[in-house]
């Protein structure tokens, strides 16, 4: 009897969550027709495509496919750590991404609160306009503006340098100046567009909250310390931690665009190594390898930044 009355409340239960499932899909029927492109980008662009990362596991053969390539175990990882390239790779991709991150982010933020800070509608706008602008223009066409400017020979800032009775510097062929280049035209370029996110955040600060900091005699400074920057920390920290997770992809088409074989030595990374095998030398099965490797990376260092933002009080991605 006892068990009778247990199964007719779960049934009672199980019957509840779905009417109150069905009666909510159809209150909210537009909004879940609205997110179907994007699941559907999702299962066909990203969870459909790891059925190839068996071929990590394979000596794969482009005539035979996934089912009939003869199965090799971990061979291509092996391959992989013990190259002797493929330390120094690693070290250039996180150096170069770790150089983004520091100070990448930080432009972004305090172009965010310059831009919060002007009252003047139009002159907003027009800023806004300028700073977003670079983000569409490709790196190729980045990379001529700068040969324009720092080419050895014919670079307006090389000319004013031996005008000004200097030598020539050869910005894009020295391992010095590689890695800082890298990260300005990123900042140059992303800025404006990345300063979007903490825009939106910025907005969702309660105003009474700046006239409270007002009435006890709080100048801009302190209300930008004490109020905004607390107020957007946690779309700071999730930003945060989505860089974190990809730490091992320090921007293939730009780096791949500037890089020349004189920078190899700061500037070739693992996507550029990955391209060259995979791609060049048609190594599929060992690309592949390298792209296991790189997401199990990635997910193991956003878990591990998830739980320590978790563990100091942010609320983390999930």
């Amino acid at each position: 009897m006892h068990s009778e009355t247990t199964s007719t409340m779960k049934i009672s239960s199980v019957t509840k969550i779905q009417r109150t499932f069905f009666r909510n899909f159809i209150q909210n029927k537009w909004l879940y027709l609205m997110m179907v492109p994007g699941i559907a980008f999702y299962i066909i662009y990203k969870y459909i495509p790891m059925m190839g990362l068996l071929i990590a596991f394979q000596d794969y053969n482009i005539m035979k496919g996934i089912m009939g390539s003869p199965w090799v175990g971990f061979k291509h990882f092996e391959t992989i750590f013990s190259s002797p390239d493929f330390y120094v790779l690693l070290r250039n991709t996180m150096v170069i991404s770790l150089y983004k991150i520091v100070f990448g982010m930080l432009p972004d933020i305090a172009m965010a609160l310059a831009l919060n800070e002007i009252r003047s509608a139009w002159f907003k706008r027009t800023i806004q306009t300028i700073t977003y602008a670079p983000h569409f223009l490709s790196w190729v066409i980045i990379y001529g503006l700068v040969m324009a400017f720092l080419a050895t020979d014919s670079g307006l800032v090389n000319q004013w340098v031996r005008g000004s009775g200097g030598e020539s510097i050869n910005f894009l062929t020295s391992n010095s100046w590689f890695r800082p280049l890298l990260v300005l035209t990123e900042i140059w370029k992303d800025t404006g567009f990345g300063a979007i996110i903490y825009l939106a955040a910025l907005t969702g600060i309660d105003p009474q909250l700046y006239e409270a900091a007002i009435v006890d005699g709080a100048g801009r400074w302190k209300q930008i310390w004490h109020i905004t920057l607390p107020g957007i920390r946690n779309v700071i920290v999730l930003l945060l931690l989505l860089k974190i997770g990809h730490i091992l992809d320090a921007g293939f088409g730009q780096i791949y665009i500037f890089l020349n074989t004189r920078v190899y030595e700061t500037g070739d990374i693992i996507d550029t190594w990955v391209f060259r095998r995979g791609l060049e030398s048609m190594e599929f099965s060992f690309a592949s390898a390298v792209g296991f490797f790189k997401s199990f990376v990635g997910l193991v260092l956003v878990l591990g930044a998830n739980k320590l933002a978790k563990k100091y009080g942010d609320s983390g991605i999930w």
